[in-house]
């Protein structure tokens, strides 16, 4: 394991592959972290990827800098701290994949800052927030499959969090991805990065957030007016949809008029978490955006 000072966090990651390799940033969504990628990482250093993978804010061994940082987060936070990380390992545009947070962070990262970023690989299309279009009812279906959003809301459901969040993201883990028999050991693995001090705090604020229902940290003001104006990627991406994911009704294709640039959307037999259970099919999918590049 590696550790870097990135802007406001000391980041703990880890890289593979050959240090003058083509470069790649995967990062993990909430609840899962680094271990998503373990099989996807062979494929990416076979074919001369220099991999890193992060621990996002208030996951494994990442930690604020300082006690008096705002633990939120919101999706400007995320996109900033992949940024900073890329400038901080001195990373020569990247391209930069993820799900879930991860995808979140990716999008916000190429939406806003496209001269760092190469091309982009995310889950569930255009995965940047519209806080404002959030702040109003969607179908019943919809907020069904985002129960845990409306829970973390309450005191209640922060205690909840705090409480039982190994039983509470095993469940999220079962919800999403409902064809996935991942066994006890696969999903200890992870959940030891849910033992961060910053995990509740950073999880709930950016449920908060996202919902409109929590004020965000007013160093990243100017970044959430950009995001809320929904910027264009401009940057070559794959973008993929689950077929069994429960919190993508209905899929990502639409979201294709968001993409300037060349771009493919896919549709994998997999849930949620991709990333684990169908590793081939998001490699590829980065070994396609870096086809396009070459």
């Amino acid at each position: 394991m590696d550790r870097v000072d990135a802007g406001v966090l000391s980041v703990a990651y880890r890289q593979e592959g050959p240090p003058d390799g083509w470069p790649v940033v995967l990062s993990h969504g909430f609840p899962y972290d680094i271990h998503a990628y373990d099989q996807v990482v062979p494929t990416l250093t076979a074919h001369g990827a220099r991999v890193v993978r992060p621990y996002l804010r208030g996951f494994g061994p990442t930690r604020f800098r300082s006690d008096g940082t705002i633990r939120s987060g919101q999706q400007a936070a995320l996109g900033s701290d992949l940024i900073t990380l890329i400038e901080a390992l001195g990373l020569t545009r990247p391209i930069v994949a993820g799900y879930d947070w991860g995808g979140l962070a990716s999008c916000v990262a190429t939406a806003l800052w496209p001269e760092r970023v190469a091309g982009l690989v995310s889950l569930a299309g255009y995965d940047i927030i519209d806080i404002e279009r959030q702040r109003h009812a969607f179908d019943p279906a919809v907020e069904h499959a985002v129960w845990y959003q409306h829970l973390f809301q309450t005191d209640r459901g922060r205690a909840g969090l705090a409480t039982h969040r190994r039983d509470l993201c095993r469940m999220l883990w079962r919800q999403w991805s409902p064809r996935w028999e991942f066994d006890e050991a696969t999903f200890a693995q992870t959940a030891a990065s849910f033992d961060n001090p910053d995990f509740v705090d950073v999880v709930v604020h950016a449920y908060r957030h996202a919902l409109g229902q929590a004020a965000g940290d007013p160093a990243y003001d100017d970044l959430e007016a950009r995001l809320a104006a929904r910027p264009t990627i401009t940057v070559p991406a794959v973008t993929l949809d689950g077929a069994t994911d429960t919190l993508k009704p209905g899929g990502t294709a639409d979201h294709a008029a968001m993409f300037e640039a060349r771009h493919e959307h896919r549709l994998i037999d997999a849930g949620h978490n991709i990333a684990q259970e169908a590793p081939a099919a998001f490699a590829d999918a980065v070994l396609t955006v870096r086809r396009w590049l070459i």
